[in-house]
């Protein structure tokens, strides 16, 4: 009777992890990037940031018949709201920007608001302070990539977080001068997923007088940006959880049976995920150098696909006992899921190895992280006769559902989980 009811609670602790995990795309915003360029010259000195129409609609609606499109009589219709924006969210201590333009850039994940103010700075031999606390509303997992340039010097490259920076009071209009022209246009139609949200933001629900906090050191920030890549990459998240489901169990003949030691768990763990890391960092280290580059309407549908696929090895062995090969496969198209954050910030090949060194550590440290806890709870659970049924084929039925789902998402460019 003990063991019926033990059953019993496992079993709907299994059903709740599972409603967890379809849960999580609904109620988790995926992490962003957005990019600064900042150019200091004692001439003329520029501001370029780059904005994801899909998060600046969250903010601003700037989808305005809500149909989940975005057109470009919307966007034009909101490039005044957009530009206040970001000047109210976007400010270089010792910077006066006296005019800006207008421009859509179309990036390897959507269409983006690129503004580029221009003006003069106090000084172009010292680092400026920037503050930046976009979206910070609404994204608490949103980052920037700001590239500094200054003469004579190599570029510096930052990670702004906005929740660590505090922006300074800003009354009355925008900072930057009303004269705007609109250039180098996408075109006249542009259509994007757009996560509808209405949150109808002010320049105040942000601003203070409080000074800004320093914005991390590249040597920190890309360890950190990988970790959070993987962390917040709900599907790569989802992919190596349906390689670790069978990790403590042999397959054999007679069905499943488990492994006597965590040891021969933890080596095949650690083929599977080697092979992984190794194939995401050729593919990002080729898209990064923009030698390799592919569209997301194509990587996204498949990412979704190697779900479903790993989670059917769990069912029957269409891998047949060779899972590091298939996984290397797999990875090198995950690899271009991360391979935005570095490509777009076009640094010198040096400053770009070591940056790329650090974002694979951080991605290292998460999946190492992952499988950690992972591995560790379901070798606790081996030798219990629901794990077979409730934990591997229902997790992995749970994994097919949810990559099916991402995949008409995808493909369909639908909303079913409603982000």
């Amino acid at each position: 009777m003990r063991c019926f009811e033990l059953t019993r609670r496992v079993r709907g602790g299994w059903l709740l992890l599972c409603s967890l995990v379809l849960a999580a795309p609904a109620l988790a915003h995926k992490g962003s990037d957005a990019y600064l360029q900042l150019r200091l010259d004692a001439a003329a000195s520029t501001l370029r940031v780059d904005l994801a129409l899909r998060d600046l609609d969250a903010v601003l609606d700037i989808d305005a018949d809500a149909d989940g499109q975005l057109t470009w009589g919307e966007i034009r219709t909101a490039w005044p709201a957009i530009e206040r924006y970001l000047a109210a969210r976007v400010q270089v201590d010792g910077c006066q920007w006296t005019s800006a333009t207008r421009a859509l850039e179309r990036r390897a994940d959507g269409v983006y608001a690129a503004l580029t103010w221009s003006g003069s700075c106090a000084s172009a031999a010292v680092p400026p302070v920037i503050r930046y606390v976009a979206l910070r509303e609404i994204d608490p997992t949103h980052r920037a990539i700001a590239k500094i340039e200054r003469p004579g010097v190599d570029a510096l490259v930052r990670v702004l977080d906005p929740t660590r920076s505090i922006a300074p009071m800003v009354t009355g209009a925008s900072p930057v001068a009303s004269a705007v022209s609109i250039v180098s246009v996408a075109s006249p139609a542009v259509t994007d997923t757009a996560s509808i949200r209405s949150a109808d933001r002010t320049v105040s629900d942000v601003a203070s007088s409080e000074s800004a906090a320093p914005a991390e050191h590249a040597s920190t920030g890309f360890i950190k940006e990988g970790m959070r890549h993987i962390l917040t990459g709900y599907d790569h998240m989802l992919f190596l959880l349906c390689l670790l489901l069978p990790a403590v169990m042999r397959r054999t003949a007679t069905g499943w049976q488990p492994v006597e030691r965590l040891g021969q768990a933890i080596l095949p763990v650690a083929v599977i995920v080697t092979a992984f890391t190794v194939a995401h960092s050729v593919t990002l280290t080729l898209a990064g150098l923009k030698l390799v580059s592919l569209p997301s309407s194509f990587i996204e549908p498949a990412i979704a696909v190697t779900i479903i696929l790993a989670a059917i090895d769990n069912f029957w062995p269409i891998f047949r006992g060779r899972r590091a090969i298939v996984t290397f496969l797999f990875g090198l198209i995950h690899g271009f899921g991360f391979a935005g954050v570095l490509g777009e910030l076009d640094l010198p090949a040096a400053q770009f190895a070591w940056a790329l060194f650090q974002f694979n550590l951080g991605i290292e440290l998460g999946q190492l992280f992952i499988v950690s806890i992972a591995v560790s709870c379901l070798f606790l659970f081996r030798r219990n006769g629901f794990y077979p049924r409730w934990v591997i084929q229902g997790g992995s039925a749970a994994a097919i559902f949810v990559g099916a789902l991402w995949l008409i998402e995808r493909t369909a460019d639908v909303s079913i989980l409603g982000f």
